[in-house]
């Protein structure tokens, strides 16, 4: 494959999630632009519509108005949040500041994810909750008045992290929170100072006080950069040529991924910086390389847990062995991830090894060719069909369809990378 491209991808999905949220919360009329309008992004705006927000339909290219509410309505009905986690979790932390009772499920993978790491702090902040089974999806909450919490997470999450703190915006009650093992994204705690709340973040705690008030926003919303990822990679595996992805987010929580690639011989050239709504926002620039291995270090996790499936396919391609430190929090993501990649790698001809919460992927040359099972998991899909864009590859996506939970339009960014068409994906 030969590239020559200038590419936008879609609006931030962490991004998206928490913009509706927080415009559903305020009261008066919000505005967002270019937001994603993946099926994730949109079983949150169905649910904000059941909790009395109006938000109207997205739509790939338009702007979204929301009129929000301070207080939200109780639903008639369950809240369906589809495969989104963050929709869940997140929403779990609200809910549990409302006087009145709802009950959250989701699709098959959905419910198989934990919850209860969400809820038992929650319900040590006074929040009520039912399960139907052991711990995932459906969940019934019984909010009301809430007390503060000084709470360490089980993990890194910042699903988790969010969850309290906007419980804490809800319920107008003190936050502190402390993460084990590194620093999750921290696209919550940025939209909560820029709304006027306190937040000090020492290194070991981040502390919330219930200082600001939510307001509606007029706000464009920058490109994710987990989906960037993914066009990244298939250009460094191109023959030549290069590519610019306009403004994408670059938060620091969240590029960590560029500095995995630049150990691997792969640098991409940061330019134009700016910021959009408090958020670090650029153009990021990739050719062709040869790769190298290298060690992801378990610090470096919590900043690139989406990016895990696109950098290991990229390491059965590099001169070595790679291996990835405590990734056992890919075992609950949309899929059981960790298992899945290493199994889907060997299935395509790679040798690559899931050892309790280590997966080591060893480069070779050899091109591949074999069928992926995505157990509709969005990244396994895009991961291994940038791997299929090697001339050659024989790569077969069961499911490819389902990339479009979080980057619509998908394969048509990957043929407009070979065809070097020049203009937004």
């Amino acid at each position: 494959m030969i590239v020559d491209a200038d590419l936008r991808v879609p609006g931030d999905k962490s991004l998206t999630h928490r913009m509706l949220l927080f415009a559903a919360m305020a009261a008066g009329t919000s505005r967002l632009g270019g937001a994603l309008t993946s099926f994730d992004a949109r079983s949150t705006a169905r649910i904000l519509r059941q909790l009395g927000a109006k938000v109207s339909p997205l739509v790939a290219g338009r702007d979204i108005t929301i009129q929000g509410r301070a207080r939200f309505q109780r639903p008639t009905k369950q809240l369906h949040c589809g495969n989104s986690g963050t929709a869940a979790r997140l929403l779990l932390g609200i809910l549990s500041a409302h006087e009145f009772a709802s009950t959250l499920t989701g699709d098959s993978s959905l419910r198989r994810r934990p919850m209860r790491r969400v809820t038992d702090p929650l319900a040590q902040m006074g929040a009520r909750f039912t399960f139907e089974g052991q711990d995932g999806l459906p969940v019934t909450v019984e909010g009301g008045a809430l007390e503060g919490i000084r709470y360490t997470l089980p993990v890194s999450s910042a699903q988790l992290k969010s969850a309290l703190l906007l419980a804490g915006v809800a319920g107008g009650v003190p936050v502190e929170v402390r993460e084990p093992g590194g620093r999750s994204r921290d696209h919550t705690e940025r939209m909560l100072r820029a709304f006027g709340y306190e937040i000090e973040d020492d290194g070991d705690w981040i502390r919330f006080a219930p200082t600001g008030r939510i307001e509606p926003v007029s706000q464009e919303v920058p490109g994710d950069p987990s989906s960037a990822a993914f066009l990244i990679g298939a250009t460094m595996l191109a023959e030549s040529g290069r590519l610019r992805l306009r403004g994408v987010g670059v938060n620091p929580t969240r590029t960590g991924f560029l500095r995995v690639l630049a150990r691997m011989g792969a640098p991409v050239a940061v330019e134009n910086h700016h910021e959009v709504g408090g958020e670090p926002v650029a153009d990021l620039i990739v050719g062709p390389a040869e790769l190298t291995s290298t060690e992801v270090a378990a610090a470096e996790i919590p900043g690139l847990i989406d990016e895990i499936p696109l950098l290991s396919v990229l390491a059965s391609r590099a001169d070595g062995t790679t291996v990835f430190r405590e990734v056992g929090e890919l075992r609950v993501k949309e899929s059981n991830r960790l298992a899945l990649l290493a199994s889907n790698l060997r299935a395509v001809g790679a040798q690559a090894e899931a050892h309790g919460n280590t997966l080591t992927v060893v480069g070779g040359r050899a091109m591949p060719a074999g069928r992926v099972v995505t157990a509709g998991d969005h990244r396994i899909a895009m991961a291994f069909a940038v791997l299929g864009t090697l001339p050659g590859a024989k790569v077969r996506v069961d499911d490819p369809a389902c990339a479009g939970v979080s980057y619509p339009g998908f394969d048509e960014s990957l043929r407009a990378l070979a065809a070097g068409r020049r203009r937004r994906a």
